[in-house]
This record gives structure tokens, sequence and C-alpha cells, in this order.
């Protein structure tokens, strides 16, 4: 079994918040997103940069006019969440860590789990 690290108290966090970690020589990132935790090691795929040091944004979707096929412009999707890499802007889905433009990208996925008051995270 991997060792627990101590993330600190769910009252520390708001939605959509997020907080950084030591592990090791490595960080973590534990984000709280609509109710749900999710933690990602703070290393991006593509060049190493901190990944969860970046913007957290809602997914950016064109509207297409389904019967004439024409652009009528874009829209947030707040349903899925994305984490924007801060040195190259390499976008990740929340839900799985896996890169947005490249499926065979992806972020270091982390359980977490929550006792109490107290928010761990399983490295």
């Amino acid at each position: 079994m991997g060792k627990e690290l101590l993330v600190g108290k769910t009252s520390e966090f708001e939605d959509g918040g997020k907080k950084i970690i030591p592990n090791g020589k490595s960080e973590i990132g534990v984000y709280l997103i609509k109710g749900e935790w999710f933690a990602y090691q703070n290393l991006c795929p593509h060049q190493g940069g901190p990944a969860c040091e970046g913007l957290l944004m809602a997914k950016v979707e064109e509207i297409i006019d389904p019967e004439k096929k024409t652009y009528h412009g874009m829209r947030f999707n707040h349903d899925e969440m994305h984490i924007v890499c801060p040195w190259h802007g390499w976008e990740f889905r929340m839900e799985d860590g896996v890169a947005c433009g490249d499926a065979a990208w992806k972020l270091r996925k982390y359980d977490v789990e929550v006792r109490g008051e107290e928010v761990y995270v399983l490295a």
C-alpha cells in the first residue's frame, strides 16, 4: 500500500478550489469540483511544466447549426472542467487527467479519501 498524505480539512476548500501539497521531490494538486475530489501530480507530461499551477477552465465548445452546418460562435461547458498547464496551454480533463488534444498524454492521477473533516491523497 502507498502512503497517505494529509491535504487538510474540507473547510479549507471552496468549490472550484485547489491546494498543492508536497510529495517527496514532486507535488500533487488537489481539487474540489462540484463536490468531487480530484488529485494529480503537478507535472505536465508535455515538457514538465507545473500543470496544477495553471488555470481551471470550463471546456470551450463550438456552436454549429445542425441543419446548415454553420458556425455560430463558442460557449463554455461548465460540466467539463479542464486543468490548463501554464507553460504551453495544454488542457487536461479534470475527470480523468487525459489531454484534450491527444489522448495518449495524461496527468498522473491519485485517489482522494475524505474521513470526517480531513482530506487525504493516497500516493
